[in-house]
């Protein structure tokens, strides 16, 4: 058996710079420090930073009066932003750069009057942070759209002054026909002026579209929870492999594998490297003869640190 890794695969900018936040603030202030929801969604990391002290929660309320409090990179709604502060919350933002860059499309389209329609999955963390960003005090709404049918039902308030924003980690195929769609209900619709899926969704989609032509089997290392990985697991299907999300190695059934078949392997932007080497240690035993790392784009992106965490770590020495 030959195994195909693809690159770029696992961590992005924004996943490195939340887990990252989570142990600064560790380091400075102690344990116990609280992280509205997984700080990313992998189990591992979450129960890694546990391990440490950081202490997961699903609601405000049940993080202690003037206690650290971090948001996760997915984002929060204004809304938890005004209690935090009621609270008296030490609040750090680990919100994804990427994401934060929606939220303040979304605000500025409040302002100057404009509806909003937001592409995304109904539930997931940062589509409710989205959909909190919008100022509905100006007579408008922001509406959720997931599918075709969703934008044939649409009925916005003033399809004259009609915007759109998306979900970071979308697929990159459904995205752009839902918004082929809105431009045909809604021609003037404004869109961003550079696109809202962000760069490691994509070019972690293109190194799978690239991958899956090339092997027969396609093994997505992420969490169940983790829309880009579940995404990365669809690219692999609509290319016509057959493919399959594991959260770790123990989730690999005997039964997808052959001799002689090539196995493409790779990992959603909240995967950490050490999931997919457990993998690779797990397919070993399946007589694999060689593994060949892809070529793919490269990353250099990083994203600051919040100034006012650094500023206390550099004080704390």
């Amino acid at each position: 058996m030959e195994i195909l890794l693809a690159n770029p695969r696992g961590f992005c900018a924004g996943v490195v710079r939340a887990i990252d936040i989570v142990h600064i603030a560790l380091d400075v202030y102690g344990p116990p420090i609280y992280v509205l929801h997984e700080i990313v969604h992998n189990k591992r990391v979450v129960n890694d930073l546990r391990g440490r002290g950081a202490v997961f929660v699903e609601r405000l309320a049940d993080i202690p009066a003037g206690a650290v409090a971090i948001f996760s990179a997915h984002g929060v709604a204004a809304a938890v932003l005004k209690e935090a502060g009621e609270k008296g919350l030490n609040a750090i933002d680990a919100t994804c750069p990427l994401v934060t860059k929606v939220h303040l499309e979304v605000a500025r389209h409040a302002r100057v009057g404009r509806e909003v329609v937001l592409i995304g999955h109904a539930g997931h963390p940062e589509v409710i942070g989205t959909l909190g960003r919008y100022d509905r005090s100006v007579g408008g709404e922001i509406y959720l759209v997931e599918t075709l049918a969703d934008v044939a039902r649409l009925q916005p308030r003033n399809p004259g002054a009609l915007a759109v924003v998306t979900q970071t980690t979308l697929s990159m195929d459904d995205t752009r026909r839902i918004l082929e769609a809105l431009r045909r209900r809604f021609p003037g619709i404004v869109e961003p002026a550079r696109e809202d899926i962000c760069y490691a969704t994509q070019n972690r989609q293109n190194a799978v579209r690239r991958l899956a032509s090339a092997v027969d089997l396609l093994l997505v290392v992420g969490a169940r929870n983790s829309s880009n990985s579940n995404r990365l697991r669809e690219v692999g299907e609509q290319v016509g492999v057959p493919a399959h999300l594991v959260q770790d190695a123990g989730e690999i059934d005997a039964s997808w594998l052959r001799a002689g078949m090539r196995v493409g392997v790779t990992a959603g932007a909240s995967t950490p490297e050490v999931l997919v080497q457990e993998v690779l240690a797990r397919l070993a035993a399946f007589d694999v003869v060689r593994i060949t790392e892809t070529e793919g784009q490269t990353e250099r992106l990083t994203f600051r640190l919040p100034s006012a965490l650094m500023r206390k770590a550099r004080a704390a020495g």
